[in-house]
């Protein structure tokens, strides 16, 4: 009979253990995360899409990549004039109708210039086409300029985004989007990196402030062979934002970067800041487009000791592929 009561107790007080962890992972869950355990993709490639180098298509001042991951499929960013992706996609025999979702990384026109028109142009053949925006708080600010006009594009885009019947997912923190696929949200910003040059203002809850982009966002893709960054712009830094998703993914390395880093007015010195910052996460890819800067390309290139298809300034068409590497077309190669 008393080894009968020992072994209930057992049960019961196994049972207690059992809930009392249930209960703090759901009160906590990042407490009870396994970084190992997450959610890896498999499959990646990333095609760009707006960008100044073309071999094809329309070179420009903007950025749009399109990203196809385990069978999902996002869009991020949307270049700067309203055709440009609509007709790089077409030109690289690409369909952008199947996708129904897209990040802007932030408000400045050269990222969502193309919006409305991919919108409506591909709404035609899938009314769910693009339907969903993530965007990250802040991107809506007023940013009132010295003749009393507006200079935030997407206060004007959000009202006629909306009337296609287009829904904003805004985000205060970081969200996985699909499994595999984190988006950062508003990124913390311990270094002063100070990636932006546009002196505005911006009117936040704190008042008329100067306007250091603090909707800056960027997709990582937590891959099976390490994280790869997608960055519009870079505004917080890219190294604030490789800091921020170390901690997010501690003691996985990072595979590649890929995108806009707002590096072409960088000094020697701060180039090779960051490339010794980019060593230390184990970056092996650097795909540089937009802002990134031709010479600050080759710059952090020769830093970081990488091969030369390793490191290349991207180019419309120029793709990324998990296990292959950089496809960098003909001009860039």
């Amino acid at each position: 009979m008393r080894s009968l009561l020992r072994i209930v107790a057992g049960i019961a007080s196994s049972t207690l253990l059992i809930s009392t962890i249930t209960f703090a992972s759901a009160q906590n869950p990042s407490a009870a995360v396994n970084p190992t355990a997450r959610t890896q993709v498999h499959t990646l490639k990333v095609t760009i899409l707006s960008t100044m180098l073309a071999d094809d298509g329309i070179g420009e001042w903007g950025f749009a990549a399109l990203v196809e991951a385990d069978g999902h499929q996002v869009l991020v960013d949307t270049g700067a004039r309203p055709q440009t992706v609509l007709q790089n996609a077409r030109e690289l025999n690409l369909d952008l109708a199947p996708v129904k979702e897209v990040i802007l990384t932030h408000n400045h026109s050269d990222h969502v210039g193309g919006l409305m028109t991919l919108r409506t142009e591909l709404m035609k053949t899938n009314p769910s086409a693009l339907s969903r925006a993530h965007v990250a708080k802040g991107i809506f600010y007023s940013r009132p300029n010295p003749k009393g006009g507006e200079d935030n594009e997407m206060i004007a885009i959000k009202k006629d985004y909306e009337a296609t019947g287009g829904t904003f997912i805004e985000h205060e923190q970081a969200a996985e989007i699909f499994p595999g696929a984190w988006l950062t949200g508003p990124v913390p910003r311990p270094y002063p990196e100070r990636n932006w040059s546009v002196a505005g203002k911006v009117l936040s809850p704190a008042g008329l402030v100067e306007d250091t982009i603090p909707e800056d966002q960027s997709l990582v893709l937590n891959t099976s062979q390490g994280l790869v960054l997608i960055s519009g712009c870079g505004h917080a830094g890219v190294i604030n934002t490789l800091t921020f998703a170390e901690s997010e993914f501690p003691g996985v390395s990072v595979l590649a970067i890929l995108g806009g880093f707002h590096l072409f007015p960088a000094t020697d010195t701060q180039l090779d800041w960051t490339a010794d910052k980019l060593k230390g996460f184990g970056v092996s890819y650097v795909l540089g487009a937009h802002c990134t800067g031709i010479e600050s390309v080759y710059r952090i290139r020769e830093r970081l000791g990488l091969p030369r298809r390793a490191a290349v300034v991207g180019a419309v068409g120029s793709t990324f592929v998990l296990g292959e590497g950089i496809h960098p077309g003909r001009i860039a190669q």
